[in-house]
């Protein structure tokens, strides 16, 4: 099979929102460490080194990361809305599609007929249990600060729509599901209409689904579906999101007719 990276890496922050903050224990530091718990000397170690050790300070919603329904609102479908460590894992591996919206105007809103046409485009059915990633091209502006602010958006009736077909985890390349903030902004500033304002998000309310927030390499994939996508969340106990490593897997076999030169890792 071929497994492709769909993560980003998690490293200190570059100007985003929330920051991340990673502390870097040396080798050497990690040698007096371990001298009081073996009761040892320096010279007993290879060059007096131990182990490193790093300390990262993040929220459960940095770096890619899978959200529950408890974070968008304490209810979900008229009761309590789960945590990450209470969904399903079987929701978390599943069949993958790919809907490419790198062609909307930045900042704009994913609509009903977007997402049917680009399922058209493809010539792909949406079934019960399907992982769905909204391809918005955002993530080719990670480490700089422009990335926050790009790409496009779900609204809620596209999002609804999507889990009525089946879905129940919705995945962008974005910083987030909804438009950027800055769009949201905007809008509501000319039209006061409140029911914008993280619209997709807000749609857990009614139907309760999960997002992956910072996809990345999507463009990588050498076809918008025919593959499963793993993306088991860290179970945090009680948080509404946990980091994840995402991944594409395709079978590597006349079926799917993958490029040799598409930088997807064979597994032998």
């Amino acid at each position: 099979m071929k497994i492709f990276d769909l993560s980003l890496t998690m490293e200190p922050n570059r100007g985003q929102p929330m920051a991340v903050e990673i502390e870097y224990h040396s080798h050497e530091e990690g040698g007096k460490a371990m001298l009081p718990f073996f009761a040892c000397n320096a010279e007993d170690l290879p060059r007096g080194m131990g182990w490193s050790v790093e300390k990262v300070t993040l929220s459960t919603h940095d770096g890619t990361h899978v959200d529950a329904p408890w974070h968008y609102f304490p209810e979900s479908e008229g009761k309590k809305a789960r945590s990450i460590d209470e969904l399903p894992i079987e929701w978390f591996f599943a069949d993958g599609v790919v809907l490419d919206m790198r062609h909307k105007l930045q900042g704009s809103g994913v609509t009903v007929d977007d997402c049917t046409a680009a399922l058209k485009k493809i010539g792909y059915t949406l079934k019960k249990g399907d992982i769905v990633c909204i391809q918005t091209g955002a993530d080719k502006l990670w480490g700089t600060s422009k990335y926050f602010g790009a790409g496009v958006g779900m609204i809620r009736e596209s999002t609804l729509w999507l889990i009525e077909q089946g879905v129940r985890v919705i995945g962008t390349d974005a910083w987030g599901l909804d438009r950027p903030f800055w769009a949201i902004k905007e809008e509501f500033q000319k039209t006061k209409d409140k029911s914008i304002i993280w619209c997709a998000h807000y749609a857990g309310i009614e139907k309760e689904y999960c997002q992956i927030e910072k996809l990345a390499n999507l463009d990588q994939l050498p076809q918008p579906y025919g593959f499963k996508i793993a993306c088991f969340p860290i179970k945090v106990r009680n948080a509404s999101g946990g980091w994840a490593r995402v991944a594409a897997i395709f079978e590597d076999n006349e079926e799917a007719k993958i490029p040799k030169t598409t930088g997807g890792r064979t597994i032998k």
